[in-house]
């Protein structure tokens, strides 16, 4: 998915995810609910890529899956690899909270009956896991007072950064970061990037998902680009330098209403789940949007980005060869 023959810590490649529900409110009858169609991403070694798009595009979601945290009623389809090997729901099981670490969007993932210390800590008296936890607590400026506070005596600034530290406690291959900075102030939210792109230098991967594009321009390589519940663009971080070197409509868009490039408003809304448009979901909102964007739209690869776009010509994306034309996948 980019230009790097790096090992692939973690690969999504056509995940859907939809849900069981009832019609309405006065309906018995059930319908499946599409929220992510088709959606891939990679995370190589040595790497962040940085997951952008609107609220609702399917990013938390995206989080969930990998770590097996969907509802009963979730019905998920597609392939995911962790370091080569399809992930089975009884992998991603074991590797939750060890080879997979998760700093959560909602601060509710604390237990709200334990101190932070000892949440972060551990219960055991280990003077090293101890001494750790106490120097991550200080780099977050985190004093040691904090230790015993329970969750709900913490702003939300706090319970973020001890969400943060927990998850640099273990010897995780891959981070996966849902919004980890909102309620930190400026400095502490560049220093816990700074931190990410440390733990990526030293060889793993790191998958941050974030509404700050400008942060994670400044610290990652890849950015994912999503919309409507699919990927729509993957990009080196360098080709966000111009907006000529983008590729779709919507990636675009986003570059034009970054605060440097004119602060410029993309008129429309993203559309719901149960409203979505033939062939390309950006379609009504795309000046260039004709007949051919109905169709199907599969990913390809142009330079070392990829796109979804049926008014861009590439190549189309190859099956990976370490997948061995397996035909598991996520169930």
């Amino acid at each position: 998915m980019s230009c790097t023959n790096k090992r692939h810590i973690l690969e999504i490649d056509e995940l859907s995810i939809s849900f069981l529900q009832y019609e309405n409110e006065k309906s018995s009858r059930q319908i499946e609910l599409p929220v992510i169609s088709k959606l891939s991403v990679s995370v190589h070694e040595g790497e962040i890529v940085a997951v952008v798009g609107s609220s609702g595009s399917g990013k938390s979601l995206l989080a969930h899956a990998i770590l097996n945290l969907l509802p009963y009623n979730a019905h998920v389809s597609g392939e995911m690899y962790f370091d080569g090997e399809l992930l089975t729901p009884k992998m991603r099981e074991e590797l939750r909270g060890n080879k997979i670490a998760f700093v959560p969007q909602s601060t509710t993932y604390l237990d709200p009956l334990m101190p932070v210390g000892t949440l972060v800590g551990g219960r055991k008296k280990d003077k090293e896991r101890r001494k750790k936890q106490r120097e991550l607590f200080k780099r977050y400026g985190l004093d040691e007072t904090v230790d015993g506070k329970y969750p709900f005596e913490c702003s939300g600034g706090m319970t973020r950064r001890v969400l943060l530290t927990s998850a640099m406690m273990g010897n995780p291959e891959l981070i996966i970061a849902d919004e980890p900075t909102p309620g930190m102030d400026l400095a502490l939210a560049r220093q816990s990037m700074e931190d990410f792109r440390a733990f990526a230098d030293e060889g793993k991967g790191v998958l941050l998902i974030t509404h700050d594009i400008e942060l994670a321009l400044e610290v990652a390589d890849r950015i994912a680009v999503f919309y409507a519940g699919t990927t729509v663009e993957e990009a080196p971080v360098s080709d966000f330098a111009r907006e000529e070197t983008l590729r779709h409509p919507y990636t675009k868009a986003l570059w034009r209403a970054l605060p440097q490039n004119g602060f410029q408003a993309l008129p429309g809304v993203q559309p719901y789940v149960k409203s979505l448009p033939e062939g390309c979901p950006f379609g009504p909102r795309c000046a260039d949007f004709s007949q051919v964007c109905q169709g199907e739209i599969p990913m390809q690869r142009v330079g070392c980005g990829t796109v979804r776009c049926a008014r861009i010509s590439g190549e189309p994306l190859a099956v990976h060869e370490h997948h061995h034309g397996s035909p598991g996948g996520v169930k």
